[in-house]
């Protein structure tokens, strides 16, 4: 991996960390958005994914290589992160020598220093989101002045949405800033998601919440959906009938307008791709539990997510099914024997 000399002025410059499934396209909508007025680094674990990157972004704007939080953070004032897990938010945010609070700090050092915006786009518990906030708000304290602002802006739409550009964004800012801050954030967003489709919705871990409250619902229906439309299957009914008229009727929802579980009713949908390339039924397992976890936060009583996890989790058992989107509920379903009633 080659890295080259960093941009000159952190003003102009852009750091996204976390180039997966979701962060790679999300990257390059900005690359292509900004375009050439902005310089970008990229940090990442997979060094095929940055050089893949590079090469992809070539003459629509200056793209360097990192290699740390601490170095996006040192170059660049604004920074945005696309991480999978709260371990790695940790790592990437709080690590003393390679995190990015330690490189805002650092920048901070100089005179001329400018405030910072940091926002991480992943679907990571309240707690870690939390801990970030604290540590940049104590940052911040230290220093007199407004070093550093993070903000939760977590996404929904998949790694479908992510590639096209139309990803809906919950955003938590710090309320004391939020007129100043968020036109800014959703300067950036609007590049990676629909303009009308960036919410402002409320102080930092609000957005998080959001978000999992959403997944929460989008778990469940997958579900749902699936079962309702395998009995239609079963019935000997049109799939592609019944799911036009479910869509014109009261039984309409994402999962049966934008990603149909069953195969041949929608084309560029996973499930019309032996249900590769959407959102692995692992990862809607762990955004359930996730809901699940708030509620009992919160005390608010819940009754479906227990069956639909149990039914995830045999799923999940299945090689047949394992790491495939998780509307192959509906094909686990097709495929099972009857139960007796």
């Amino acid at each position: 991996m080659s890295t080259h000399s960093l941009p000159s002025s952190p003003a102009d410059t852009v750091a996204f960390v976390g180039l997966g499934v979701m962060g790679y396209p999300m990257a390059m909508n900005l690359v292509k958005g900004l375009g050439p007025k902005k310089s970008f680094l990229i940090c990442d674990v997979n060094e095929d994914s940055l050089e893949r990157f590079q090469t992809e972004a070539k003459g629509r704007a200056s793209v360097t290589i990192v290699a740390n939080g601490f170095e996006a953070a040192r170059a660049a004032n604004t920074i945005i992160t696309m991480l999978p897990s709260p371990a790695a938010v940790r790592s990437v945010y709080l690590d003393d020598k390679s995190g990015i609070l330690a490189g805002a700090s650092a920048a901070s050092q100089n005179r001329d220093a400018e405030p910072k915006l940091i926002m991480e786009c992943g679907t990571i518990e309240n707690a870690t989101i939390n801990a970030v906030a604290k540590a940049s708000e104590a940052l911040s304290a230290n220093r007199l002045s407004d070093t550093l602002t993070f903000v939760d802006a977590p996404v929904s739409g998949g790694p479908m949405g992510a590639i096209a550009g139309s990803l809906t964004f919950m955003v938590g800012c710090p309320s004391a800033t939020s007129e100043r801050v968020f036109p800014m954030v959703k300067s950036y967003l609007q590049h990676m998601g629909n303009a009308d489709g960036i919410f402002l919705c409320g102080g930092v871990g609000a957005g998080t919440a959001f978000k999992v409250i959403n997944n929460y619902l989008s778990a469940i229906t997958s579900l749902a959906a699936s079962e309702a439309l395998n009995i239609g299957v079963k019935a000997g009914l049109d799939p592609k009938l019944l799911t036009e008229v479910m869509n014109a009727s009261s039984g309409q929802c994402w999962v049966t307008s934008k990603s149909n579980p069953v195969p041949g009713v929608q084309p560029n949908v996973p499930s019309t791709n032996g249900y590769e390339g959407g959102f692995r039924i692992e990862l809607c397992s762990k955004v359930l539990s996730m809901g699940t976890k708030l509620a009992n936060e919160v005390g608010a009583r819940t009754i479906l997510d227990g069956p639909t996890q149990t039914a995830f989790e045999e799923v999940m058992k299945d090689e047949r099914y394992r790491g495939k989107d998780a509307r192959v509920v509906y094909k686990w379903l097709n495929e099972s024997d009857t139960v007796d009633r």
